[in-house]
């Protein structure tokens, strides 16, 4: 065996162990009322503790009414995921003390949930994986905390705001199927892209509405028997779940290396520091005492209802990727990128049913709106030049009517102030130069006045040509048609 360093890089440790990783991700469901109340499920932004009543806070006497559409949402996910639905279901106490969580115990399900054995495909690192879903199960979210001091150290104090308890809350329990943080972060990205596509759940990281809790233990390579395993939270980002498994393997593989234990224990991720931290123990399971909850009927998924869900599942991911190659030809990377979020696959659809063909409704979607998007937070639907106003200028460009350098021009002042391409292309006389006539004058005037490029470009060197161009650019105020202006100072020159 290789000897092996306390300070191995990731690679090294990487060719010794292999990882075994199975992700649990929570997602809050979009319906307009919590789990088993009328309370809404919009609680962002509400003043602490205000949106609340008797249900979710737990008080005695009380009964919950299971929320049918949270239900039927969870059904449709777990069709996406091609989960077998059975058609006996039901709630059941999960008991535990937390602040966060006012009854003393958690609405979950446990050996009956809505759904089993599913799975999910993705490619990750050229290479086509499977991933198990052991379950998609149905329960309520709890509270939140707010901490007041350093993470790293003992809180000083701490406050709850109720607002979140009670919101529908579906779990996705992967299989530990995943073999690298490559893996791992391509997961949760198709994971979420079908949650948002068949409108269930927003996707948003940030706020904990689609969070991931990421389980991994280290085997020597070739071999079969698992390590210890340790959960991880308290991740936001994708990119934060693939850092604090890359930190992961190098903290667990150092101490492998060094003959030491692996501790069973929940750590939580830091991002400041690029590191986890130790939680709590887990050396012991612990007992939830889950037993049926009392206040709720047993569910009957019938084969209706689910049918019924089936036919209501919209376009998947990569069903409308394979339609967009096969109906408008594009390539299986601008299928994939256009398709990433649904909003911009819907967006480039209306362009292509606006007349803007699909492979320069494609290129302006990646390229330059994607960049105003980002750089203003404002998608295209949003701006002041929206849907139908790129249209009309990838109309412009296509029918020659402007150039490209003053269409990108335009798209930056309009994306924020809005107007009419054409008619300001009109009122400012953009319209792009095309007449030969007027375009050899042009090149015969600036050919006269650079002999030097002249020179150089008889010479052989190509790139001359590139400051002729810009002569004659200059001269039309950036409107010549370029591609006319090349033709024509090649031909000139060769004589």
């Amino acid at each position: 065996m290789a000897t092996a360093s306390a300070v191995s890089t990731l690679p090294e440790i990487l060719g010794r162990y292999e990882p075994v990783i199975g992700l649990e991700v929570h997602a809050q469901l979009l319906t307009d009322s919590k789990m088993f109340c009328a309370c809404s499920a919009a609680y962002i932004g509400s003043p602490p503790n205000s949106n609340t009543c008797p249900v979710c806070l737990g008080l005695p006497g009380v009964l919950p009414v299971i929320n049918r559409r949270a239900v039927e949402y969870t059904v449709r996910t777990a069709l996406a995921l091609h989960c077998e639905i059975p058609e006996h279901s039901k709630f059941d106490r999960k008991n535990y003390f937390y602040p966060d969580l006012p009854k003393g115990y958690q609405i979950s399900q446990w050996d009956m949930p809505m759904s089993r054995d599913g799975h999910l495909d993705l490619v990750a690192g050229g290479a086509a994986v499977r991933c198990g879903i052991t379950r998609v199960h149905l329960e309520e979210d709890t509270g939140t905390l707010q901490h007041a001091g350093d993470i790293l150290q003992q809180a000083r104090s701490s406050v709850v705001d109720l607002n979140r308890a009670g919101v529908p809350l579906m779990e996705i329990v992967g299989e530990p199927d995943l073999r690298s943080p490559e893996q791992a972060r391509e997961y949760l990205v198709r994971l979420r892209q079908i949650l948002v596509y068949i409108g269930v759940n927003d996707g948003n990281l940030e706020q904990g509405s689609f969070r991931c809790d990421a389980n991994i233990s280290l085997r020597r390579r070739g071999g079969d028997a698992l390590g210890t395993k340790v959960e991880i939270k308290n991740m936001n980002s994708f990119r934060a779940v693939q850092r604090a498994l890359e930190f992961e393997i190098v903290r667990q593989g150092r101490l492998l290396d060094r003959g030491e234990t692996i501790e069973q224990e929940t750590r939580g991720w830091v991002e400041a520091k690029g590191a986890t931290i130790s939680q709590r123990s887990k050396e012991h399971a612990h007992d939830y005492r889950y037993f049926p909850e009392p206040d709720l009927p047993p569910l009957h998924l019938t084969s209706d209802l689910v049918e019924r869900v089936r036919a209501g599942l919209p376009e998947l991911p990569h069903q409308l990727q394979e339609r967009l190659q096969r109906e408008h030809g594009l390539s299986a990377y601008d299928a994939a990128v256009i398709t990433a979020e649904r909003e911009d696959a819907t967006t480039f659809e209306a362009l292509v049913a606006a007349g803007a063909p699909a492979k320069a409704a494609a290129n302006w979607l990646m390229g330059d709106v994607a960049r105003l998007a980002r750089e203003s937070g404002t998608s295209l639907g949003r701006s002041g030049l929206g849907v139908a106003g790129l249209a009309a200028l990838i109309r412009l460009v296509e029918a020659g009517t402007v150039n490209g350098p003053t269409a990108k021009a335009l798209l930056e002042e309009l994306y924020a102030s809005g107007g009419d391409p054409a008619a300001l292309v009109g009122e400012r006389g953009l319209a792009q130069v095309s007449d030969t006539a007027e375009l050899e004058r042009i090149v015969e005037t600036v050919i006269a006045e650079n002999p030097a490029a002249v020179a150089d470009f008889r010479g052989g060197k190509e790139q001359a040509l590139q400051r002729l161009v810009g002569g004659v650019m200059k001269a039309t105020r950036g409107r010549a048609d370029a591609r006319a202006v090349n033709r024509l100072l090649r031909d000139r020159l060769a004589r």
